[in-house]
């Protein structure tokens, strides 16, 4: 597909020379811009470095080649800075905030974050967005004047905002957050810096959005296919992965499964990339905008699928969701790790002396709302191997979370 050229840097693309600036004001970097920096700084992150040995949708010890956290996290900072590239967004920013945009989960994926929702009900639930902003902001402490890694406004903006608004001009609540309300974490940030959370995010925001659905698309289909859920003739049902299989055979007759399964997710992710390009470079040049802020105010988010290629990622998604997310094999081994977070906490809860003394309650009385908070950002913090040695320190009895072939 032949895609018309942008230049180096957009009107409408954010500029770190520009950049709204940190909470805590610094001398600026003489070797980096501000949002170079940003992903430095994530990167030498303790939360980056524990993506490692966090789910993804494979516990971590089932093998070397399926995803983790960490990278899952590095496929979609790839995806986003093409994207930036070819749309004339900026690079740096749309890394940084694909690097970061999965801080904040807790071990064992998804089941890790509905079993602390339900551990943390009473004070708000949990919500990993939330927790990613809070790390960044306030648990990582590295610096000497400051918690957290004082990234740029933009940056946090996006971390938050990147899935679109949470509330509306007002303030009250909107979309996901409407009944339950702003998590906590979230409103307390807002009393310090205003983040806007009215208005949709940057376009390197919405970028980062997108290559993370690109992400999933693809190499979960890759993983679900290396763990034999649902073989390659499975996918036909799904129009655009049937046609892209329909071309293998053409071009190469029967490969063996793992090239077949190579060629489906490489030519996937390219279909996927030129589709948010061609459609994202035509809205550009319909609005023309001039600034970044005229895509924050806009009535629909600039970078986006088409609409039948919208259709095709919700098909995906719904194999995926009936085939992978909701097997039997997965199902099983989930409830069992929703099971240890559940453990962990109400041990913790119980037994405060059990918690390391750096994250003990610090003379908050009984079970307040701030003590069950900061055990549960002890929690959020683990990876899936620390939550299972912790564990099996604590109780008798603790799951192997292996999948039964």
């Amino acid at each position: 597909m032949a895609v018309e050229p942008f230049s180096p840097r957009a009107p409408y693309a954010c500029d770190p020379a520009k950049s709204r600036g940190r909470l805590y004001p610094e001398a600026p970097s003489p070797t980096r811009n501000a949002f170079r920096r940003d992903c430095d700084r994530i990167i030498h992150s303790t939360a980056f470095r524990r993506l490692a040995h966090k789910t993804q949708v494979f516990v971590f010890h089932e093998g070397d080649h399926f995803r983790t956290r960490l990278t899952h996290t590095l496929e979609v900072t790839q995806i986003a800075r093409s994207l930036a590239r070819a749309l004339g967004l900026d690079e740096d920013l749309a890394e940084a905030l694909a690097l970061a945009h999965d801080l904040g989960h807790p071990p064992f994926g998804h089941a890790g974050e509905r079993a602390l929702d339900r551990c943390l009900k009473d004070v708000g639930g949990f919500d990993h967005n939330a927790q990613t902003l809070r790390m960044v902001t306030a648990l990582e402490r590295r610096y000497a004047t400051f918690d957290g890694l004082n990234l740029t406004w933009e940056t946090l903006e996006g971390i938050v905002k990147h899935n679109g608004p949470l509330t509306d001009r007002e303030g009250r609540p909107v979309g996901r957050y409407l009944t339950r309300g702003l998590p906590h974490a979230i409103r307390v940030h807002a009393a310090s810096q205003d983040l806007e959370l009215w208005s949709l995010p940057s376009g390197e925001a919405q970028i980062a959005a997108l290559a993370d659905d690109i992400a999933y698309d693809a190499h979960d289909i890759d993983d679900g296919l290396r763990a034999s859920m649902f073989a390659a003739d499975d996918l036909a049902e799904v129009d655009l992965i049937g046609a892209i299989l329909q071309e293998i055979h053409a071009a190469y007759g029967a490969l063996d499964a793992a090239r077949t399964a190579h060629e489906v997710v490489r030519r996937l992710i390219t279909r996927l990339i030129e589709d948010v390009i061609a459609e994202s470079a035509a809205r550009l040049k319909a609005w023309a905008p001039r600034e970044p802020a005229d895509l924050r105010l806009a009535h629909e988010t600039a970078v986006a699928f088409s609409a039948p290629m919208a259709a095709t990622d919700r098909s995906i998604k719904s194999f995926l969701n009936l085939h992978m997310y909701r097997h039997a094999r997965i199902g099983r081994i989930m409830g069992e790790a929703e099971g240890v977070i559940a453990d962990l906490f109400t041990r913790y809860v119980a037994a405060p002396q059990d918690i390391p003394v750096e994250w003990g309650p610090h003379g908050e009385a009984g079970e307040d709302a701030a003590r069950l908070r900061r055990i549960g950002d002890f929690i959020a913090g683990m990876t899936d191997r620390y939550a299972l040695v912790e564990h099996a320190r604590l109780f008798a009895v603790t799951p192997e979370l292996r999948y039964e072939h």
